[in-house]
């Protein structure tokens, strides 16, 4: 039997890298037939559409691997080719996040923690996350672990209490480690204790120099107390989005100051300490990659700092790879991207799929992060200021009723598959089609593909000479794994 294709109209554009002119020629072709394979299934294929009508959905067309020719479009793989080791895929888990998880009913609870963590079939095995040193925006209100009357100091952090997060954030981790005990966590704080800072406010201001070194030891004594309740801290960054200092909490800490910070006192007090919590430069856009490169540039912060990290709010992804090539003794992380609540499911898969999952993995990230976990339908809870249309990746309403919105499937397209300890490997994009691919520490091989294009898209997955051919609806997001 041979599936017969409808005529397709293809716009084939001819670029010319040394002009700036492309010519465009529409021309109607027939694609070729492609023959029905009889034989066993070599390739796994996970589906999501921009409509909704698949998501995340196990395909049960039969993949073969031949040799048979076809003017299909190749995607080429090839594991011998082969770049950084991945640290994992999820999300920011929010004061605000757990809020809502623990309000569930503990059955629905445990189910869905399962459902995150868990590696069972219908797990989607989150493997890193990142949370908040006191609290963000997308916490209740504003905190630290260390808040005394204004205008009293704590040179010696005898104050010092993880007590506003062991209700939510810190119960939650535990059940989590639990389920998953060599998960990767990094954590940054939005604001130190106001008292150190120059503005009498959880909003703005910077931190004063006469207080770096007890803000250095207030890092210490988080870590280390973490580690009493038996959560591994993996990496910190200093400070969350330092070039912002309009949200609720947040802090101005230029890369001068943070270089300062970083050589002088956050690295010389983990080296004290025997801490081996990783520390990651910068925490922001990619339209400053100055920033990161300022502190790298500096031989004494650069011995202690493991890499840099970024958000895409403004700037390219591609500033990962800038930054990777001026220094590619040290790491590139992708820590935060959110869903907007105005945003449609169709537009932020195939954005996001293209940029914080493949995109910064094509340029060198060892990890991709979205934002909040969670959230109520309202989009809460919040600080005062802080973001009202961040969607979470979960709606969580009353009575335990779970809506998994898009940022959960862009993560899972990767997370599911890709474990910790796998290596992003070569696969070439083609025309439309972005992709990425991976070797897993059992030896199977991941692709990730998004058609950015508007209509269907049909390709040869090629490894080893042989190839497998098959098609992916506009807008979609296909898995295979084999």
């Amino acid at each position: 039997m041979k599936i017969l294709l409808p005529l397709l109209t293809i716009i084939v554009l001819f670029f010319n890298c040394s002009k700036s002119d492309n010519s465009v020629a529409i021309i109607p072709v027939i694609p070729p037939i492609i023959p029905s394979v009889i034989g066993n299934n070599d390739m796994d294929f996970w589906l999501t559409k921009g409509d909704q009508s698949a998501l995340l959905q196990k395909q049960s067309t039969t993949l073969t691997f031949g040799t048979n020719t076809n003017s299909y479009t190749d995607i080429d793989v090839d594991s011998t080719r082969q770049y950084q080791t991945i640290d994992g895929f999820g999300f920011t888990l929010t004061g605000g996040s757990a809020a809502v998880i623990n309000q569930m009913n503990a059955a629905s609870k445990a189910d869905l923690l399962q459902e995150l963590f868990g590696n069972g079939e219908k797990s989607i095995s989150i493997n890193y996350l990142r949370i908040s040193i006191g609290a963000s925006d997308l916490n209740e209100m504003p905190f630290t672990y260390d808040d005394i009357p204004s205008g009293q100091t704590d040179l010696n952090l005898v104050n010092f209490s993880l007590n506003p997060d062991k209700k939510d954030v810190i119960s939650l981790l535990k059940e989590i480690v639990s389920i998953n005990p060599k998960i990767k966590i990094i954590a940054t704080p939005w604001s130190p204790p106001v008292w150190m800072k120059d503005k009498d406010s959880f909003v703005g201001g910077s931190l004063k120099p006469i207080y770096y070194d007890v803000y250095a030891k207030y890092f210490v004594k988080y870590i280390q107390q973490m580690k009493t309740e038996g959560i591994t801290i993996e990496a910190i960054t200093p400070q969350n989005e330092p070039l912002n200092p309009n949200n609720n909490p947040s802090l101005l800490m230029t890369a001068i100051q943070q270089t300062e910070f970083i050589k002088t006192n956050l690295g010389p007090a983990f080296k004290t300490a025997n801490i081996t919590t990783k520390i990651i430069a910068y925490d922001h856009n990619c339209d400053v990659p100055d920033y990161p490169l300022t502190v790298l540039n500096d031989a004494k912060a650069n011995a202690f700092v493991d890499g840099s990290a970024f958000h895409l709010y403004a700037g390219n992804i591609a500033t990962l790879l800038t930054v990777h090539n001026a220094f590619p003794d040290k790491n590139v992380y992708f820590t935060e991207q959110f869903t907007d609540s105005k945003g449609d499911f169709s537009g932020d898969l195939k954005w996001h799929l293209k940029n914080v999952i493949i995109g910064s993995m094509r340029n060198w990230s060892k990890n991709a992060l979205e934002w909040n976990l969670a959230n109520d339908p309202n989009f809460s809870p919040h600080t005062l200021g802080g973001c009202t249309t961040c969607k979470g990746a979960l709606t969580i309403g009353l009575g335990s009723p779970v809506t998994r919105n898009v940022a959960y499937y862009i993560v899972a397209h990767a997370s599911k598959f890709v474990p910790v300890g796998s290596i992003c490997i070569a696969s070439n994009n083609a025309g439309n089609l972005q992709t990425v691919a991976f070797k897993t520490p059992k030896g199977k091989k991941v692709l990730i593909v998004e058609n950015d294009g508007n209509i269907e898209a049909f390709f040869n997955i090629k490894y080893r000479n042989k190839w497998v051919t098959t098609q992916l609806p506009s807008g979609a997001v296909g898995t295979y794994v084999w």
